[in-house]
Formats: structure tokens, sequence, C-alpha cells
């Protein structure tokens, strides 16, 4: 199958041996061993790798409460150490710091996590001004077509919209192939960190709490609300979409206002990292004429690619929906340098209704036909 190029392959591999460790997140599947390996690869014939498996029990023993001295026999001649899966190891903070303290620029470490329920909370303090971290999303737009090409993006939006960007989806041929992957993907992977680290006792609960929230797509998500639906309290409501956002299958936007204490007291719209995952938690892949969420879709794929870009440019971006207590809205703003602008999605031209500011705030109008000037920096 296709192994496709990821944006941050080259940022990976210029940041090496520079006394930091790499930390590499993200969902599972989307691709960050691959990236990692691919990585490694540039180094094959310079370098000694010694490679452990966080998934291997005797792997994660063999990180879990070791000395300095022990570490070093255990990395021997080896200069690069790649740890997979590292949130799986319970000291694995403790460690990387021994040895990155030891070893400074001579040695890399790099370490892979499917999420950050773990493994950054045990690399945060151990190693504070130690690490440099990476998010791999499902791919994005630009590393599926690399060239600003319209018309191939066209060709291709539905098939985005309704299957989303994980690798293994983007690669099958048939469409029986992407729902199956799918599929496999939400039964498989998709929460199997948050059941296994967080004591979710009820996974029915999380599921139904999925499906809630793949329904309200694009809307503010009232705890409350969901509590009711799903048929459990607001605080695990809280806990459970808190621990989906750090295993990157939800985000949350927050609104924008002036008063910044206000900001956090508001709702904030919830959206999926990628839509194909959406789609299969509600079981729906119905060809966009026919269905009523086409323009949820739209708007939810276009903020999710604009994070990935801002993110994979390393931009200093903040990112936000504004809603006033008339009804006036922007879908999305961005502040950055001080500065502010927002935009309006449309998956059909003939919806748009050009309005160059609300609120003050600059505004432009994101039709399909805008794509690569949102998504590619083309004007």
């Amino acid at each position: 199958m296709e192994l496709y190029s990821r944006l941050i392959a080259d940022d990976l591999f210029n940041d090496c041996f520079k006394g930091r460790i790499i930390v590499l997140v993200g969902a599972r599947q989307t691709g960050k061993t691959t990236l990692a390996r691919m990585v490694l690869d540039r180094f094959a014939g310079r370098h000694t790798i010694l490679f452990i498996n966080g998934d291997d029990p005797v792997d994660r023993e063999v990180l879990t409460d070791k000395s300095l001295e022990y570490l070093k026999r255990l990395l021997g001649e080896a200069d690069i150490l790649f740890v997979d899966e590292g949130q799986k190891i319970r000291t694995i903070g403790q460690s990387l710091k021994l040895l990155v303290d030891h070893f400074g620029e001579a040695r890399q470490i790099i370490v892979t996590g499917s999420s950050t329920l773990n493994l950054l909370d045990a690399t945060q303090e151990p190693l504070t001004g130690r690490k440099y971290v990476y998010t791999l999303y499902p791919l994005s737009i630009s590393e599926i077509i690399p060239r600003p090409d319209i018309l191939a993006i066209r060709k291709t939006l539905e098939e985005r919209l309704l299957y989303g960007s994980y690798p293994r989806v983007v690669q099958q041929v048939s469409l029986d192939g992407k729902i199956r992957e799918l599929r496999e993907i939400v039964a498989s992977y998709l929460y199997r960190d948050i059941l296994e680290f967080q004591q979710v006792k009820s996974p029915d609960v999380l599921h139904k709490l999925l499906q809630a929230l793949a329904l309200q797509i694009g809307s503010e998500a009232s705890y409350t609300e969901l509590s009711r639906i799903v048929g459990t309290d607001k605080n695990t409501i809280e806990r459970y979409v808190q621990l989906l956002e750090r295993s990157f299958v939800i985000f949350r936007l927050p609104p924008y206002a002036g008063n910044k204490r206000r900001t956090i007291s508001k709702l904030r719209k919830l959206y999926f990292w990628d839509t194909g995952i959406r789609n299969a938690i509600i079981q729906n892949f119905n060809p966009l004429e026919l269905r009523t969420d086409a323009g949820g879709l739209f708007e939810n794929w276009m903020i999710a690619e604009r994070i990935k870009k801002n993110s994979y440019g390393q931009k200093l971006v903040t990112s936000y929906f504004w809603r006033t207590y008339d009804g006036s809205e922007i879908d999305y703003i961005e502040e950055a340098n001080q500065g502010m602008e927002g935009f309006e999605f449309k998956s059909k031209p003939q919806q748009a209704a050009r309005q160059l500011e609300k609120g003050g705030i600059p505004l432009s109008l994101v039709t399909p036909e805008q794509i690569t000037v949102f998504l590619y920096d083309q004007r």
C-alpha cells in the first residue's frame, strides 16, 4: 500500500540529537510508528537503534523502575532509543529523564503514544525542558494531495467527508473496504486507552456518549443535556468528554468573548478529528445528496484540517467560534499576533451570502471553491 509523506517528518529528523526527547502523540492508527520508522530509516547505516515496544510486557519491564546504570547497560552501543506505545510503561517519564540527562546530545530518544492520558502525564514534570512534543493527526488533505489542485480536491471531497483520512482507510480502493476499516478502528482502537488506563467501568455509556456527540457536530454541547440523553450524571459526561479529547477522538472549540473569564463558563462546540470515524459511530455513510448533515460535515472537516495545518506549521493560533444572544454567529475565528479573522463555511456556493465583517471581526466565506486558499495558503 502507498505510504504518504507526512508534513512533520523533516521537523522530527531535524530535531534529533539536540539533547531533547522527541515525543510523538496521536490517535491509534494515524501512522505514528510508521512515521517514526521512516525518520529512523534516514539514520540507517550511521546509527545503531534499540527498539522497545510498550505493547510487549517484557519490553515494558525493562524500562520500569530501573536505575541509570541498568538503563546504560540496556542501551549499550545504541545511540538511538525508539520506544513505541510509551504510555504503557508506568515509569516512562523517570526512565527517560535519567537517560537524557546523562547522554544529552550524544544519544537520541523517540517515544510514541496513542493518547496524552498516560504518556504526557507521566513525562510532563520529569521531562520539563527536555522534550519536543509533536501531534500526528489523520492524514491532512495536503498530505493526500500535496499540490493545491482544486479539481483533484473537489473530486475527492465527498470521499473525505464520508470516510475521513485515517491512512488505512485512504489506502483502501473500494468503499466497502473503507467502511470495514473504519468499523474496525471504532470497535478495536478508538478508545482502548480510555478503557485500559482510566478505569471506565461502562463502555456502553462511553459509546452512547460518542453517538450523541456525533449527532451534534458543530453544535454547542451541554453536559446537562448530554447526561439526560446518555442516562448518566453530568460529572461523568464531563470526564468522558475530556478523556475522548485527550485520546484525539474529538476536540472542543471555545466561544470567543472579549472578557476571557466569561469564555470559560460558556458552552463549547464539539467536533471530531475525523469525519469518517464520526460517520462510523452513527453507521451512516449515505451520499452527501441524501444527508441532512452535509453542511455540518463540511464545517467539521474544514476546521479540523485548518487546525492540522496550523499545528504542522507550528503557528501560534488560538481558535474560537462566536455567537451572541441575538443569534449572530461566526463558525470559526483565529486569533494570532493580536489580530483576528473569522470564517464561515458553506458546503454549497449558492448558500453563500457575502459579508465583510461581523462584530468588528473581518470575515471570509469558505466554500469548496476556496479550499486551496484556506488549507494551502494559495491566494
